[in-house]
């Protein structure tokens, strides 16, 4: 699930132990991989280095708040092949957006098995994919309802919208100027093909 951008994709267990940390606790406060450094240095006493980005969350850690993010965000550009995805998440709010002109799903990047045989002899390779996607984690926590396009959503939708944009354009984002290019020497799928193990080609 690693090339998706829904909870089961890019959430991940963070398990830590050490001197002054509570034991046996558990927290759902939102947080980064980028923000386990910063974190580190704050526990250890160590200044940040000036390049370091994240937000160190110790503070939750000792149970002097609950949050340090309002938000976090996740991307996509390439697994197999190229899939351009981003991706904003609030503690009840998801949106996720798909780029690019590519309507139905990028076969290669799922890997093959009998499950994915079976989707495609009933037809998975021509079926839509949704270009965005609005989910409800409060009441919708396995990301299934997709609320993009429900007039009752509509202010929703725009915010996380424009949550996410804020963000491409903070981060200087190279998918704001169009498609992205993979790192030099790195060979990808087709798109349009079907499976991973097909002949790779140059990025």
């Amino acid at each position: 699930m690693k090339c998706n951008l829904t909870d089961d994709g890019w959430g991940v267990s963070l398990i830590l132990r050490g001197p002054g940390l509570g034991k046996g606790v558990v927290n759902d406060a939102l947080i980064s991989q980028l923000d386990v450094f910063p974190t580190i240095c704050d526990y250890l006493g160590i200044e940040h280095p000036k390049w370091l980005q994240g937000k160190s969350f110790l503070p939750v850690l000792r149970g002097n708040v609950l949050e340090i993010h309002d938000e976090i965000f996740a991307e996509v550009n390439y697994h197999a092949a190229y899939e351009p995805k981003r991706a904003v998440r609030t503690s009840r709010w998801k949106y996720i957006k798909r780029f690019g002109d590519k309507k139905t799903p990028v076969l290669p990047n799922c890997d093959d098995s009998p499950s994915k045989d079976l989707w495609l002899q009933a037809g998975w390779g021509q079926q839509q994919v949704t270009q965005e996607s609005l989910y409800d984690l409060l009441f919708d926590p396995t990301e299934h309802d997709n609320l993009a396009g429900t007039p009752a959503h509509d202010a929703t939708l725009q915010e996380m919208r424009e949550r996410l944009h804020r963000w491409m354009v903070s981060t200087q984002d190279p998918l704001l100027l169009g498609s992205v290019a993979a790192p030099p020497g790195a060979v990808v799928n087709d798109p349009d093909g079907i499976s991973p193990n097909e002949p790779v080609k140059p990025a």
